[in-house]
């Protein structure tokens, strides 16, 4: 029995020491993992850029890589993401806040344990099912009310991108509200406060920070959807502002060019390179923007 015990021990005591060996090499395989992406993005791009040149790809307005007389201005991909994103969030944000707000403040725990699994199943689905949901169901039902919607538009797939996330917007912002102290809504309801007012006047502020947060998350990932917007949106590169016609958006431009369109270093092929360091910059700069305003937030409340 003795020998048993110290030979438990000694076991123990030599998964105490691998343990943090094995995290740490975890944790330099995910940053080794990220930094070589990066590279990979940086180096590739450059080699876009000495032959298309960095004035040309931000600077200009037309976006034909694959015609006769190429253009690499790569605004047309920009402004169809944004238009994507947009709707998408239009459609994400009151739908997924007022889910949050309810399962937080009015639904009840049995009610709660019923309908947040069956919004997150949403999250499961593939999305190339959206996409295909939203080329043969969304947008024949949307042109019965709009007759020049295109089969190919832009407010179909950034409407189903908006389905698409609500869960994230719901769970996310249901779990900041359900972190707010109890003793905050009793003192509330206390002063003669509302339901409805405790909600919107002291539960929500004080979760700005962890709202702000899904929000942040969920245009990250509409920004970065790529087979909704691919089956559904069109490969037309414009800067118009038109959501009834084709668009294309930068990751559909990856996965169309991805495709064998390009052959393996040309100037097209690069292009992808410099598409998706694009892509990772706004991606970037999102999350810097949205952890100084969440930390302005915290700081306030």
């Amino acid at each position: 029995m003795i020998e048993s015990k110290s030979s438990q021990q000694g076991m123990k005591k030599a998964a105490e020491g691998l343990m943090p060996k094995f995290f740490l090499i975890c944790a330099v395989i995910s940053i080794l993992t990220t930094v070589g992406i990066v590279l990979t993005l940086i180096f590739e791009t450059f080699s876009f850029l000495e032959v298309v040149g960095i004035s040309e790809f931000l600077l200009s307005t037309e976006w034909y890589p694959l015609h006769g007389d190429p253009s690499y201005g790569v605004w047309p991909l920009i402004m169809g993401t944004l238009m994507i994103a947009v709707i998408a969030m239009i459609i994400a944000i009151p739908i997924g806040l007022a889910c949050a707000i309810f399962l937080s403040e009015y639904a009840s725990d049995k009610t709660r344990r019923t309908i947040k699994p069956v919004l997150e199943v949403l999250a499961g689905i593939p999305t190339i099912v959206y996409g295909f949901f939203a080329l043969t169901f969304v947008t024949p039902l949307l042109q019965n009310i709009i007759p020049d919607l295109s089969i190919y538009n832009a407010l179909s797939p950034g409407i189903v991108v908006g389905v698409m996330i609500i869960p994230m917007v719901a769970s996310l912002s249901e779990d900041a509200m359900s972190a707010v102290p109890q003793s905050m809504r009793e003192g509330a309801f206390a002063l003669g406060s509302t339901r409805f007012e405790v909600a919107m006047k002291v539960v929500l502020p004080a979760a700005l920070s962890g709202i702000i947060a899904s929000f942040v998350l969920a245009v990250s990932r509409a920004i970065g959807e790529t087979m909704i917007v691919t089956v559904a949106g069109g490969a037309n590169p414009t800067m118009d502002f038109d959501v009834t016609s084709a668009v294309q958006t930068m990751t559909a431009y990856i996965v169309q060019v991805s495709l064998g369109d390009a052959g393996y270093g040309t100037t097209e092929y690069y292009s992808i390179y410099a598409v998706g360091m694009t892509l990772f910059v706004f991606t970037l700069l999102m999350n810097i923007l949205a952890q100084f305003i969440s930390k302005r937030f915290r700081e306030a409340y």
